[in-house]
C-alpha cells in the first residue's frame, strides 16, 4: 500500500439496524432481522427486509423517479458523510469518487412494471415508464448519489456478484493510491429481497433457506442448514488518504491495509478452494503478515451445504494453526446482503476494534464437523482484543475478494 487508506465514515441499513450502532447492539445480543413476509407468486418467504426512513434525504418526487437501490445508496451514503463529520462543500466535488459494488439493481421497479403490463395495462407498452432506462443502466445507483449529493467526481458501480460489498472498497483505495480522488464513498448495496426473480431462481437450485421461525431460517455452518435467506440493504464508507483525515481531525474507525481479488475460472456458483485459499494468502502476503497476526475472520458462508463448507476448508487450510485467529459470520442474524453481504460484515465488526467484544455465529444447533473450525465463535461473544480483521466475500462466476482491516495506530 503506497499510501495509508483509513475508514472515517460509516453509513448502513441493515435488517437488524440503520446504523453502525443499532447493527452492532444487536449481533451481541442475539437479535435477528429476518421475518416472515409475502412474496409475489412464491408466498410465505423469510426475508430480511430494511426499514430506513426513504424520505430523510430525498423528495418523494426523485424517489419516484429513481430505484429502490439508489434510495439505500442515498440513505447509506449521506449518513456515511455524516458520520465522518464532513462538509462536502468545502471539498472539492470534482475529486470525489463513489464506487458502489452491486449484485443488480432495478429489477424491484422492472417486476412491477411487467406485473402491470400483464395483469392491467393489456399488454399495451403505451403504459410502460419513461423512467426505465435511467433505473436499469449500469450505473444507476451511483449516478442517483451524484444525483442527491451533486457530486461532479467518477461515480460508478461494480458487478462483482456477492463479493461487491468488498470490491467497492477495494476500487474506492486503488482510486485514493492513484491521486485520482480526496474523498471515496464506496461499500455495497442490494435490493434483491424485494424481487421475486431471486427466490424463484436459488429454490430451483435447492438452496432457498426456510424455517417455522423466520428467525431461525438462516444457519450457516449448522448440520440443519437448508439455504439462503435472501435480504437487502447497504453500506457506504466513506475512505480517505490518511495524510487528509489528520488534517481535518477525522475520526478513524479502521485502516485498510490489504486486499486481494481473483476468479476461480472453474464454475458457474460452486467455489474453488484453492482460489479461495489463494486469494487469502496474497492479501496477508501483500501486508507482509502471517496467518497468526489475524485476529478475526469474517466468514462469507451463506448457509448452502457445499458453500460453507469448501469455505471452510480454505480457511482451515490458511489459519488452522494459529492459536489467535478466532472466526465468525454474520447471515445468521442478517441473512445474504448480495452485494451489501460484505461492507455490511465488515461494518459489524468493525466497532470490536474499540469494545473488545467479537459477535457470533447465529443458529448453530449442531455444528457440521466438516465446518467445525478452530476458535469458531459459536452463539454467544467473546471478549478479545481485535487489531487485525480479515473480510472474505464471494461470489458466483468465481470472484473471490478478502480484505484487511487493521486497528487505527499512528
Amino acid at each position: 500500500m503506497k499510501e495509508r487508506i483509513v475508514i472515517t465514515g460509516v453509513g448502513l441499513t441493515s435488517p437488524n439496524g440503520d446504523n453502525l450502532e443499532q447493527m452492532r447492539d444487536a449481533l451481541l445480543n442475539d437479535r435477528s432481522g429476518i421475518t416472515h413476509e409475502e412474496v409475489r407468486h412464491m408466498g410465505i418467504q423469510a426475508v430480511g427486509l430494511v426499514n430506513f426512513p426513504e424520505d430523510k434525504y430525498q423528495s418523494k418526487k426523485m424517489r419516484k423517479r429513481g430505484t429502490r437501490a439508489g434510495a439505500i445508496s442515498i440513505y447509506c451514503a449521506n449518513e456515511a458523510v455524516l458520520d465522518a463529520n464532513i462538509n462536502l462543500d468545502e471539498f472539492n466535488k470534482d475529486r470525489i469518487g463513489i464506487f458502489l459494488g452491486i449484485t443488480e439493481h432495478g429489477n424491484v421497479e422492472t417486476e412491477e412494471e411487467i406485473h402491470k403490463l400483464y395483469q392491467e395495462n393489456g399488454m399495451n407498452t403505451d403504459y410502460w415508464s419513461h423512467h426505465h432506462n435511467p433505473r436499469t443502466v449500469a450505473n444507476s445507483p451511483a449516478g442517483e448519489v451524484t444525483l442527491n449529493l451533486k457530486i461532479t467526481g467518477p461515480a460508478y458501480t461494480i458487478g462483482a456478484a456477492c463479493a461487491a460489498g468488498n470490491m467497492g472498497l477495494i476500487q474506492a483505495a486503488q482510486m485514493l493510491m492513484l491521486g485520482e480522488v480526496d474523498l471515496a464513498l464506496c461499500g455495497g448495496i442490494s435490493e434483491s429481497a424485494q424481487t421475486f426473480g431471486i427466490f424463484a431462481a436459488f429454490k430451483a437450485q435447492g438452496a432457498l433457506g426456510f424455517n417455522q421461525d423466520p428467525t431461525k431460517a438462516s444457519k450457516p455452518l449448522s448440520c440443519d442448514r437448508n439455504g439462503i435467506v435472501i435480504s437487502e440493504g447497504g453500506c457506504i464508507y466513506t475512505l480517505e488518504r490518511l495524510s487528509d483525515a489528520i488534517k481535518r481531525g477525522a475520526t478513524i474507525h479502521g485502516e485498510l491495509i490489504s486486499y486481494y481479488t481473483n476468479s476461480d475460472a472453474s464454475d458457474f456458483v460452486l467455489p474453488n478452494v484453492a482460489r479461495q485459499i489463494q486469494c487469502m494468502e496474497n492479501t496477508l502476503k501483500r501486508a507482509g503478515l502471517e496467518a497468526s497476526d489475524i485476529d478475526l475472520v469474517n466468514l462469507h458462508a451463506t448457509g448452502t451445504m457445499q458453500g460453507d463448507i469448501q469455505e471452510c476448508e480454505a480457511v482451515s487450510q490458511v489459519f488452522g494453526y494459529s492459536d489467535n485467529t478466532h472466526v465468525n459470520c454474520t447471515k445468521g442474524f442478517i441473512g445474504h446482503a448480495m452485494g451489501a453481504a460484505g461492507a455490511l460484515e465488515l461494518a459489524g465488526n468493525l466497532p470490536s476494534f474499540q469494545d473488545g467484544y467479537i459477535h457470533p455465529c447465529k443458529n448453530i444447533t449442531e455444528i457440521d464437523p466438516k465446518c467445525d473450525l478452530k476458535n469458531l465463535i459459536k452463539n454467544k461473544p467473546i471478549q478479545k482484543e481485535v487489531n487485525i480483521i480479515l473480510n472474505n466475500s464471494f461470489g458466483m462466476l468465481g470472484i473471490n475478494s478478502s480484505v484487511l482491516i487493521k486497528k487505527y495506530k499512528k
